[in-house]
């Protein structure tokens, strides 16, 4: 990604028209962004700890450790994954863990269950930090740390790469270097993937998404009920359902286990899925089948996924 490269025009008014498996004409991709133990913290030797909070951003004195922040990130690998898991399996649909490999590296259970499960693992980067702020030498070992540890913990290596809020201008160039990715989520600029050229090489971006997400649970202006959040999924659900007659579209809805998983909350996913099973030519996915799909129904189709991955795409082809 080169300094002052941008490209603000992206498909236009040519949108892709291809439909997605079994005809579908929405790709639903539920990611579960699992960060809990990889925060920054005294307990973990850093200098600083994280400040946002189910309080808003609540920073404490520079030498007192921030108690009440760990507890907050312990519950959502102590309970809120589990319930998570539990509403995926009830309905039978399959997530993508945007997973922080020392956050896997505490709780092995959580990742033995994710894959036992069929659910995707992205990497989501060795820690959950900004890597804008590492050097491009830690950056780089970051990132081969990450997928290493994944696949201790795993047993498969990681597909896809998503940054903390956002990559650095090098990170693009960094996992095309590393290799064996077959997309990266760091933009927020559309509804479907779509193609860049890194250094020559043709890298599949699969953009995410800042509202459809839970983190707003955490912000002042964000929804204070479970049924604020689910109505502003089906405002999404309904404009991209209906925009997907003639374009196919993706959504993707993000959610943390420390906020989504809170029992007040978690009905929003549980109501969410079940209100978009009910519409025919619905895909969920994750998203490396999303990812797959586009590489092989596009010119210069990629690299495919193993045998296993290709079966959970079809066994959740269109709903």
């Amino acid at each position: 990604m080169a300094a002052g490269s941008r490209d603000i025009v992206g498909y236009g008014a040519h949108s892709p028209t291809l439909p997605w498996p079994g005809g579908a004409k929405l790709a639903i991709s539920l990611v579960v962004n699992y960060e809990e133990g990889s925060e920054r913290s005294f307990a973990s030797g850093d200098p600083d700890q994280e400040p946002l909070t189910e309080w808003g951003s609540y920073p404490l004195p520079p030498d007192i450790r921030n108690l009440a922040m760990e507890s907050m990130f312990e519950y959502g690998s102590r309970v809120g994954v589990w319930r998570i898991l539990d509403v995926l399996a009830r309905h039978d649909v399959p997530a993508t863990f945007f997973a922080c490999a020392v956050a896997f590296e505490q709780a092995p259970d959580v990742a033995k269950a994710a894959v036992a499960a069929g659910h995707e693992i992205c990497s989501h980067g060795y820690r959950w930090e900004e890597v804008f702020r590492l050097s491009e030498e830690e950056e780089r070992e970051h990132i081969r740390r990450a997928v290493e540890s994944l696949e201790r913990t795993t047993g498969q290596r990681p597909r896809g790469w998503y940054c903390r809020y956002g990559p650095s201008e090098r990170t693009r160039a960094l996992i095309v270097e590393e290799g064996g990715f077959s997309y990266d989520s760091d933009a927020y600029n559309d509804d479907v993937p779509y193609f860049v050229d890194v250094e020559g090489h043709r890298h599949l971006v699969v953009p995410y998404t800042a509202d459809n997400n839970d983190f707003r649970f955490w912000q002042a202006n964000g929804p204070t009920t479970h049924g604020q959040f689910l109505e502003y999924l089906k405002d999404s659900f309904d404009v991209l359902y209906d925009e997907a007659r003639t374009h196919p579209k993706m959504m993707s809805v993000g959610l943390h286990c420390r906020m989504i998983g809170r029992p007040g909350r978690i009905g929003a996913l549980d109501k969410f899925i079940d209100y978009a099973k009910g519409f025919p030519e619905v895909w969920f996915a994750t998203r490396a089948e999303i990812a797959q799909w586009w590489l092989d129904n596009h010119p210069e189709p990629g690299p495919r996924l193993d045998d296993s991955k290709m079966a959970l795409a079809r066994r959740n082809g269109a709903r």
